[in-house]
């Protein structure tokens, strides 16, 4: 059994969270610019056994699809051409942000690191696993 891969796509930086092998939690990876992830991806899946990878989905509260979700679906597009052996589930992020922030907050995480948008972004892309894995 592979790992799951989760992306909290951003037009500038994505950040990426990914189960253990055998699913049980999701952990914060890192952080990359948006430019470098298709070859991040293709390098990590090299070397890492994944079995699917879960790409969150902005929508608004109204259910309709937020202004970023036309260049996720680029993104999506691409990964499907270069990583075709590897299913892609859509997963709705909504209010991943604002959690990834009350979790660094209730950790008791400093207000300078709590600025750090890398930190915020790898955090979302652990909930929208996290509710990913839940969902199962």
């Amino acid at each position: 059994m592979g790992r799951i891969l989760a992306i909290d796509y951003g037009k500038r930086r994505t950040g990426l969270a990914v189960t253990d092998m055998l699913r049980i939690t999701a952990n914060p990876l890192l952080t990359v610019e948006t430019s470098q992830l298709l070859s991040w991806l293709t390098d990590y899946t090299a070397r890492e056994q994944v079995d699917t990878i879960v790409i969150g989905y902005p929508r608004q509260m109204n259910g309709q699809d937020s202004e970023t979700v036309p260049a996720i679906r680029a993104m999506e597009q691409q990964i499907r051409a270069r990583l075709p052996h590897i299913p892609i589930v859509e997963y709705d992020e909504r209010f991943t942000s604002v959690l990834a922030h009350q979790a660094m907050i209730a950790g008791g995480m400093k207000k300078k690191d709590r600025q750090n948008k890398m930190q915020v972004d790898k955090l979302a892309a652990c909930i929208i696993l996290e509710s990913y894995l839940d969902s199962l």
